[in-house]
């Protein structure tokens, strides 16, 4: 037993030195954290997306409180509340903000585009359009494989199993961009949700002229520059046979979805149309 006690001092000392050592190390480079970067990060969704420019939602914080200020910095998964309270704890006045939403530019459901050949390879958008192959004759609409839902961490897409076609919840959507850079063939656009939730835009994408667009896809733009010349607003414009509306200046009149001739342009939000009223029936006295 006499040369435990010995090993136990050794052991003990060499711990306290390192003890020591690692107090004197962290006194030495102690980096002071600014409390408001840990307020500012808990009040954001923790995505870490990178829709807001930053890194992440660590970065974003730590650069909101650099700053001093919020401009040019907007986190878009956090609510309206939430940028309120980080405008706050900076001691500045929040910038407001007009909401935005993903859009699908591409409407041909599996009804509308007849079905060429059958697809056994990997399950990927990205796999597909690299490849150049597909089930239909179209070569820019959506290959249904939910590149888009998978990038998206916010559950606020989901492919329908009728339609095979994204689906996008607007009370979840953040536009954060991430489905965007996720689709290989640029089918998702962040647009303004517009008023009361209202908008109108172009769902295709075909850049074919309009014979050729209307033979894989029977919901396809054919360039006629109706839409076009319908509109009060100059908010249309048509671009290598595809139309497409400025959101910024759409008034959503809708004058252009009614010339169009197959139906292309989608609109949201707008209430149901009322139903004719029947004719009253005069009675009729003998």
């Amino acid at each position: 037993m006499s040369y435990l006690y010995p090993a136990i001092i050794i052991l003990g000392g060499i711990g306290l030195l390192g003890a020591m050592a690692l107090f004197i190390v962290g006194k030495r480079f102690r980096v002071d954290t600014d409390p408001r970067i840990e307020e500012i990060q808990e009040l954001l969704p923790g995505a870490n997306c990178g829709a807001c420019g930053c890194k992440g939602c660590g970065d974003f914080a730590e650069t909101c409180v650099k700053r001093g200020n919020l401009e040019g910095l907007n986190c878009p998964g956090a609510t309206k509340e939430a940028m309120q309270q980080i405008a706050t704890i900076l001691g500045v006045v929040a910038q407001e903000t007009i909401p935005m939403v993903a859009v699908l530019k591409c409407n041909g459901c599996v009804a509308a585009r007849p079905q060429i050949c059958e697809y056994d390879g990997a399950k990927s958008c990205a796999v597909i359009n690299a490849v150049a192959a597909g089930t239909s004759g179209c070569s820019y609409g959506c290959l249904g494989c939910g590149d888009c839902t998978e990038a998206c961490r916010f559950g606020a897409l989901s492919i329908d199993s009728e339609t095979q076609l994204p689906v996008i919840d607007e009370d979840k959507c953040t536009a954060c961009g991430l489905c965007a850079k996720a689709c290989p063939r640029n089918l998702l656009e962040m647009r303004y949700k517009g008023k009361r939730n209202m908008r109108v835009w172009v769902a295709c994408s075909n850049r074919d002229r309009g014979a050729v667009a209307r033979k894989v896809c029977n919901v396809a733009c054919i360039g006629c520059t109706k839409c076009a010349s319908a509109c009060p607003f100059e908010a249309i414009s048509i671009v290598d046979n595809l139309s497409y509306i400025n959101f910024e200046k759409c008034k959503a009149c809708r004058k252009c979805v009614a010339v169009c001739p197959t139906g292309a342009i989608l609109t949201h939000g707008f209430p149901a149309p009322k139903p004719a009223a029947e004719p009253v029936k005069e009675a009729v006295t003998a």
